[in-house]
């Protein structure tokens, strides 16, 4: 699957920010459950001067590896030795 343009765009803004060394990790409350969440967010200036924060996404609770595989490329697995 390819990744969508909009996802890129997003993508290309945290690098930027990572670059420029504007980012942060805010704790907020999930919108839908109440549970606080860990949010990676770009760090923004608006004409006044007050900051804006731009959520990219929150941090994943346990271990991260047990919530995500790979994509499915219909490729064998290599064998096992």
């Amino acid at each position: 699957m390819a990744i969508p343009d909009s996802y890129r765009a997003n993508f290309d803004t945290l690098l930027r920010a990572a670059a420029d060394g504007a980012l942060a990790l805010l704790e907020c409350t999930d919108a839908v459950t109440g549970d606080p969440r860990f949010v990676l967010c770009a760090v923004g200036r608006e004409g006044g001067g007050d900051y804006v924060m731009t959520p990219f996404g929150h941090l994943a609770d346990g271990n991260p590896f047990d919530l995500y595989r790979p994509p499915d490329t219909g490729a064998s697995p290599p064998p096992t030795t």
